[in-house]
């Protein structure tokens, strides 16, 4: 018996909407056309009203507008240039028509020709005969080691009024950026400096061109679908307990605590602790059970031990919100050990043969179905929508990007929440599969990335399968490789950009054995980051503090060396240091001593205090301590190129954004900069 699945295809979509403007930016007339009428306003995001927000990088500025042009237009827009004698430094001429959206975000109603835009981007595609797209084969790698490809260029060298343009590059690019923002301004689209200074920036850490990248992948749970934390890892929490309970281990009275950990902690299974490491795996917070360690407690247990993930046995690392359920039920559990309260007819249990108990409860959860089931049939419970994601993901197609979708969930489950999270966002009646090339479910990650397994093609709705060797554009599969995804898109290594929320499954596994490029999301981001400006007057407090604090030390330690010395008969360090009187240097050295223990006292509950508006018990999730980074945030600058809070955050950055990471302060930058503001400093 053959059976026969074939993809419906899409029909082209009427233009709705065209204005014209004169941009003398470019000295020529711009007409766009809109696919969307009813397209989605980018005001919702913008800095924080707790801080003003920063001018951008002006000789970037312009780069960044054009790219907002360009998706705004749409792939299938017109640009037309007229040649103007005219250098007023504001466009002479706006038509422009906009609807308002609708309120439940649609983007429009089926007409008599379905939906469909163009996958692939040519210079038609993006300007008739005035621009071009660099092919792959003709590209280049530029001054910051990315490559050209998809970069747009000039087709002529010969432009009317390019004499507005000459001039020192410095002054005309400010001129032409300031221009461009006002011209932003009047269309009601955001500078591109609100969305990097907001909760929903993408941040960089290592230089990515989303021109260059030919391909996007996703993973679905909690990267394309967000899932409410307290509804979703509670409900694995009750299914968890309700196993132990059935395994004979107490658990009346015990519920679900969210706020107990935070993603990117460690469990130490031999201590029956979770421990918050800093970034070089030396460990500054802990708790056992659910009791928090005191700082001396901590040093006294791990002062000469590093959190290594690579014993497996030992370190269990929080990758992930899956992980919260999981750890919430460990901890508590470990309390009852303690207590003495599970029976020993469970056998003998120490801390590590407890979390084996705690995830084999929670792994039958999964297995039994019991709590896929429960959130297929009311994922309105469990899912928070986001409306602005289809959107992203269809900016990114129509500039050329393929779509990949792959996930470790099976084809039943992804299929019900994707059409949930997604089809009823989309415009004209367009199905969530129409924005994927390949959609590949039940994929074993990491091993989709490290090794070769079979692949199997979805060919029924009910989730019928048959072996294949080759993935099409448009199938459904199940299983398979990363190198069979690479094969049949024919692109390979960095043209291909991921993007999911595990660090090791998604992020670290992708970037090493095939070398993708890689973007981490991070939901609990936004709450940082707010977190962050409404405690900056108290981490500025602190600060000012732990100086004062460095400043009384070091005249301290001063007059203890020259106490020291004339103690051992020696000369000070200067004659008059020498010849002090011993009452008077005793005197100051007693002051300046209880000076530094009143600001101890100031600063230690000060410290203690610090990132309790995000978590009370662990601090901020991308810090360790003031100053140093948490070993998440190590894990997520070694492995993720990018990362953000959602998927949606694409939407106002453009597919052809050129991430720039920034400067990486060192230690001894402090020293250079106070340097320079002193007469050039020392000299050698």
């Amino acid at each position: 018996m053959f059976l026969f699945w074939a993809k419906p295809k899409p029909k082209p979509t009427p233009m709705h909407r065209t204005f014209t403007f004169t941009l003398s930016t470019f000295c020529f007339l711009f007409t766009f056309t809109f696919t969307y009428p009813q397209i989605l306003p980018l005001t919702t995001i913008s800095s924080s009203p707790l801080e003003p927000e920063p001018e951008p990088p002006l000789m970037y500025a312009a780069a960044e507008v054009f790219g907002i042009f360009a998706v705004h237009g749409g792939v299938n827009a017109s640009f037309y240039f007229s040649s103007t004698n005219n250098n007023n430094n504001c466009f002479k001429h706006m038509a422009l028509t906009r609807l308002a959206p609708h309120k439940n975000m649609r983007l429009g109603k089926k007409t008599s020709s379905s939906f469909c835009r163009s996958s692939s981007v040519d210079s038609k595609s993006v300007g008739g005969d005035v621009f071009s797209v660099t092919p792959s084969n003709k590209s280049d790698v530029d001054y910051l080691g990315q490559s050209t490809k998809g970069d747009l260029n000039l087709k002529f060298d010969e432009i009317d009024g390019l004499a507005a343009l000459e001039g020192p590059i410095e002054e005309v690019a400010i001129t032409e950026a300031r221009e461009a923002e006002g011209l932003l301004k009047d269309l009601g689209i955001p500078s591109p400096s609100s969305s990097r200074n907001s909760p929903r920036g993408i941040f960089c850490s290592r230089t990515l061109n989303l021109r260059s990248i030919s391909a996007i992948g996703y993973d679905m749970d909690y990267t394309l679908i967000h899932y409410n934390v307290m509804a979703w890892e509670g409900r694995a929490y009750d299914y968890c307990l309700e196993n132990l309970k059935n395994m004979g281990f107490p658990v009346d009275g015990l519920a679900f605590d969210p706020n107990l950990v935070i993603r990117g902690l460690v469990i130490d299974k031999e201590r029956g602790n979770l421990v918050k490491p800093d970034r070089f795996g030396y460990i500054k917070r802990a708790m056992h059970g659910t009791k928090m360690l005191s700082t001396r407690a901590v040093s006294e247990i791990y002062g000469r031990e590093l959190v290594d993930l690579r014993n497996e046995s030992r370190w269990e690392f929080l990758n992930t919100l899956f992980s919260v359920s999981e750890a919430v039920a460990y901890m508590q559990m470990v309390d009852r050990l303690d207590d003495g309260v599970i029976l020993p007819d469970l056998g003998p249990l120490d801390y590590k043969g407890l979390y084996k108990a705690v995830g084999k409860a929670l792994f039958f959860a999964h297995v039994e179905g019991r709590l896929k089931s429960e959130i297929m049939s009311k994922p309105e419970q469990f899912v928070e929508p986001d409306p602005q994601l289809p959107l992203a993901l269809l900016d990114q197609k129509e500039a050329g990007k393929k779509l990949v979708l792959i996930t470790n969930s099976d084809y039943h489950y992804t299929n019900k929440m994707m059409q949930h999270s997604f089809n009823r966002f989309l415009p004209n009646d367009m199905d969530w599969r129409d924005l994927f090339d390949i959609v590949i479910v039940s994929a074993r990650k990491p091993e989709f990335f490290q090794m070769s397994h079979p692949m199997y093609e979805v060919v029924t709705g009910e989730g019928l399968m048959r072996p294949c060797f080759k993935a099409q554009t448009g199938g459904l599969y199940s299983g398979g490789c990363a190198q069979m995804v690479e094969k049949s898109l024919n692109v390979h290594g960095d043209e291909i950009l991921y993007v999911g929320d595990h660090i090791y499954t998604d992020v670290s596994q992708s970037k090493v054995h095939l070398r993708w490029r890689t973007a981490l999301i991070c939901r609990e981001l936004e709450e940082e980051y707010n977190a962050l400006i409404h405690s900056r007057s108290h981490r500025e407090s602190l600060v000012e503090l732990i100086n004062q604090k460095e400043v009384v030390g070091d005249l301290f330690n001063q007059l203890r060396l020259a106490l020291q010395r004339r103690s051992k008969d020696r000369p000070a360090q200067t004659l008059a240091a020498t010849n002090m009187n011993d009452e008077d240097l005793t005197e100051s050295m007693q002051k300046l001593i209880i000076v530094m223990q009143r600001l101890d006292e100031k600063i230690a509950p000060m410290l203690d205090a610090d990132g309790e508006l995000f978590n009370l018990r662990w601090g901020f999730l991308s810090r360790a301590g003031l100053w140093d980074k948490s070993h998440l945030m190590r894990q997520i600058e070694k492995y993720a190129d990018i990362y953000t809070s959602r998927v949606s955050n694409f939407l106002y950055y453009t597919p052809f954004m050129y991430f720039r990471s920034q400067e990486q302060n060192l230690a001894h930058d402090s020293y250079s900069h106070y340097c320079s503001q002193h007469n050039g400093g020392l000299t050698s």
